[in-house]
């Protein structure tokens, strides 16, 4: 697991970038279920101070990501197969929709503007970088779906991601398939910008069937 880069700042903004990165390691599945982690073990794969670290950690047991262990650490919570097909339906039923809503109505600077973050995918995807994968996917997404205009929608999906976890990034990346997955961004760009509604709903379609299809083929049993 990488260091993180550039944790400046105010304290409330490291410990919040401590937090997604933890976040991001989880739903890498770099953090895998039953583990049980020590505020200063994480600190120091992280290369931070254990102190943000055991402040981020408490924010994701709030969360249900993690349960505290006492005197030892954190323990990351599982999720079932029913739960992930479940997040991901709900997930289908507000992100499909809204974002094909969105090549009628979204500003087409507005959307140009997330095209460096969907080459940023591609490019974590091809330095099989998991941590910016996941950092970079939520950040498109989200900023995507913000262009509708309801924060509320945007926040339930945020929680949604949060509490799935993406078991088969590991080996799609030695398969060399993660890319695959990375690229459809980019095509999701062009589909919105195109104007063309319905190439947006198959790509979406595709993209989150991902989750549990080609993600959750490539998952450990």
């Amino acid at each position: 697991m990488t260091a993180l880069k550039d944790l400046g700042g105010r304290r409330p903004s490291y410990r919040e970038r401590v937090a997604d990165a933890l976040r991001a390691a989880l739903i890498a599945g770099e953090l895998r279920p039953g583990e049980v982690h020590s505020a200063p073990g994480l600190a120091a794969r992280f290369g931070v101070s254990a102190t943000p670290v055991r402040e981020a950690m408490l924010d994701l047991a709030r969360e249900g990501l993690v349960d505290t262990v006492p005197n030892k650490g954190f323990r990351v919570t599982a999720v079932s197969d029913r739960q992930l097909d479940e997040y991901t339906h709900v997930r289908s039923l507000i992100e499909i929709p809204t974002t094909v809503g969105l090549a009628a109505t979204a500003d087409p600077v507005a959307m140009e503007a997330l095209r460096p973050v969907a080459e940023e995918i591609v490019t974590a995807a091809a330095a099989g970088d998991l941590i910016a994968y996941v950092e970079a996917d939520q950040r498109f997404h989200l900023g995507l779906l913000a262009l509708a205009g309801n924060a509320h929608l945007v926040e339930v999906v945020r929680d949604l991601r949060r509490r799935a976890r993406l078991y088969g990034l590991t080996a799609l990346v030695e398969q060399g398939r993660l890319r695959e997955s990375a690229e459809e961004h980019l095509e999701l760009l062009d589909a919105l910008l195109a104007r063309d509604a319905e190439a947006v709903r198959e790509v979406m379609t595709r993209h989150l069937g991902h989750v549990r299809g080609l993600w959750a083929g490539a998952r450990p049993r």
